[in-house]
């Protein structure tokens, strides 16, 4: 059996399926863990949702997940460019909404840590899944939407051990999910959102801030689509912008072989203005 993991998907579907046909994909034989942003601002998320739950997909949140269930909570509203109404109006939205309140922010392999966007650098790898399991009690208990609430907003920007409440669990939501670029002392920004190269002075990508307490374990993450396909000994992105008329990547985990598959021209492709 071969585990796949899949960059953000968006709601693509039809690139999503085209890369499935490369990998000649079976449930019976192989394994997906889909690397969060499942949904939102590609052509057809309703068909993602239902086939990662009806195939026994891993999933790992994302900002655009818990932006959709914040909205079928009735706790946040759809922006323009959200693509979200036909989960929405979905005869099995409460069946799918709580499918993805199953999943987890963070999720440890033999070898390697998936998340979506990235870890404070004042982490290890034991206390970050220790973290991540107090947002995944938050969200999968049934005061669910009082944690979604709560989530929203940039402060605080950085971590301390004697956060409490919903503070400490936005600090922990915001950094799986958001994070690109933080300060050498691992306070996060969330205004930069480009290629490294181009980030304002004294930000630096939260994977090269020296003394990372993680490094030294194989990080695998999505949410960046600017930076791309990017692999190190130690830290791979996945996001190579699929939504915006790049590539679905997936990387076998067995051996790190790359797949890939261009979706320009494909159906719910868009381009940057």
């Amino acid at each position: 059996m071969s585990t796949y993991v899949i960059g953000d998907v968006q709601g693509c579907f039809t690139a999503l399926k085209g890369l499935l046909a490369l990998l000649d994909f079976s449930p019976a034989k192989d394994r997906i863990i889909l690397l969060g942003d499942l949904v939102n601002r590609g052509e057809d998320s309703l068909s993602v949702l239902r086939w990662a739950r009806d195939n026994g997909i891993g999933a790992i949140l994302g900002n655009h997940d818990l932006h959709l269930l914040s909205v079928a909570a009735g706790i946040a509203t759809s922006r323009t460019d959200d693509t979200l109404h036909a989960i929405l109006d979905a005869p099995d939205l409460s069946d799918l909404m709580f499918w993805l309140r199953q999943q987890p922010l963070l999720y440890h392999t033999e070898r390697h840590l998936l998340v979506h966007a990235g870890l404070l650098p004042q982490w290890h790898v034991d206390q970050a899944l220790s973290l991540a399991a107090e947002v995944e009690s938050a969200l999968r208990g049934k005061n669910y939407r009082t944690f979604l609430q709560t989530i929203y907003g940039n402060l605080p920007d950085r971590w301390n051990d004697n956060l409490t409440g919903y503070d400490r669990l936005r600090v922990i939501t915001n950094a799986m999910t958001r994070l690109r670029f933080c300060h050498a002392d691992g306070q996060m920004d969330f205004r930069a959102k480009g290629k490294p190269q181009e980030a304002p002075a004294g930000l630096i990508p939260w994977f090269q801030v020296p003394g990372r307490r993680s490094a030294g374990t194989t990080i695998v993450f999505g949410h960046w689509s600017a930076l791309g396909l990017s692999i190190h000994s130690d830290c791979i992105a996945l996001d190579t912008g699929c939504l915006w008329g790049g590539k679905l990547s997936a990387l076998r985990l067995d051996d790190h072989r790359l797949f890939q598959i261009d979706c320009a021209g494909l159906a719910g492709t868009r381009h940057l203005q």
